[in-house]
């Protein structure tokens, strides 16, 4: 294996995180990023809180010509996939974009890793290509079936994963080791309070959305929906905190490289607990003190009720299994929220 990891994506708010964790256990980095997402600033919070340097490219996984010269110019011996489009509401107005971004960025990577010898993937999934679940919590094996464009582009790109494995079992030329880890719904920042969830524009998830509203930022927080069939009829998610969530990337990485685990294998990183959108509200709310008004609206197209993980696989085969509390994710991103009122600008 070459001596570092690229990490596409390395600037956005799982990617950054991921930096801190990788640079924490010795290894060498370069970050990939065309900054739609991320931000330069949290880039160099990672380099204060570690103490490490690392190479940063800014450009965008679809141009061939840059990556080709990266892992010419490198020694990359593993590519963690961060980088790709991730709000289910706008996948539903621009899915082109979705599925040039996500799945034609994806292809344009996978092609120059085999052409430069790089078959260490870890690949940045979804819990949302499960669809609206038969049953909970969700296992791996459970059917595929996602309700929008964004799901639909992340099970585009693992058919295609699974597709390269099998091309190398009918070969017997085993080249790919590539870990497809299903995230629930990441949130939380990291425990300095210097790096967290930093979204353009009203955000498209419910922590920072409330956060948000709880420092002034924005005036109202709108719950999508209280007529699903769930206890309190508001949407129930499985909220894992973000470092909870690298560290499982970290332990898959060394399951791919360390193991020489060849094909593509599957894990969700999840806590295997729900939450209500309500519930996480008091939450909130009773931790920072402050008073969080929010206004009832419609559904978002693309939404469902509910979906938490059977995370048990990962622990079994990852010895990873998410630790932090729903108050420790809700106070760590809170501090981040509290303290950078306006993220990084």
């Amino acid at each position: 294996m070459g001596t570092k990891v690229l990490i596409t994506g390395g600037a956005g708010y799982i990617g950054s995180h991921a930096c801190v964790a990788l640079l924490a256990e010795g290894y060498e980095l370069i970050v990939l990023d065309n900054m739609s997402n991320g931000s330069p600033a949290a880039l160099a919070r990672v380099r204060k809180i570690t103490g490490k340097v690392f190479d940063v490219v800014e450009g965008d996984i679809r141009d061939a010509e840059l990556l080709d010269n990266m892992f010419s110019s490198q020694s990359i011996g593993a590519v963690m996939h961060f980088a790709g489009l991730k709000a289910v509401g706008e996948s539903c107005a621009e899915p082109l974009l979705y599925y040039d971004v996500n799945v034609g960025g994806t292809l344009n990577l996978c092609q120059v890793m085999r052409e430069h010898g790089v078959g260490n993937l870890v690949f940045s999934s979804s819990a949302t290509v499960y669809g609206d679940p038969a049953t909970l919590p969700i296992p791996e094996d459970h059917s595929l079936n996602p309700t929008n464009p964004y799901g639909r582009t992340k099970k585009v790109v693992e058919d295609v994963l699974f597709d390269l494995v099998s091309a190398d079992e009918a070969l017997n030329k085993p080249f790919w080791h590539i870990a497809v880890l299903r995230y629930f719904n990441p949130i939380g920042a990291h425990s300095s309070g210097l790096i967290g969830e930093a979204p353009h524009g009203i955000p498209n998830n419910l922590l920072p959305y409330i956060a948000q509203v709880a420092v002034g930022k924005l005036e109202t927080l709108m719950v999508y929906g209280n007529d699903w069939p769930t206890e309190d009829g508001t949407g129930v998610r499985d909220y894992v905190h973000v470092m909870d969530l690298v560290e499982g990337h970290l332990s898959a990485l060394k399951k791919l490289v360390r193991g020489g685990r060849h094909g593509c294998s599957v894990w969700n990183l999840g806590t295997g607990i729900g939450y209500s959108v309500l519930q996480v509200i008091r939450a909130f709310e009773q931790i920072s003190g402050k008073a969080v008004p929010y206004e009832i609206v419609g559904r978002r197209a693309g939404d469902i009720a509910a979906c938490w993980a059977d995370p048990a696989k990962a622990k079994s085969e990852l010895d990873w299994a998410a630790t932090r509390s729903l108050e420790h994710m809700i106070s760590d991103g809170w501090r981040w929220q509290s303290t950078n009122p306006r993220g990084y600008e």
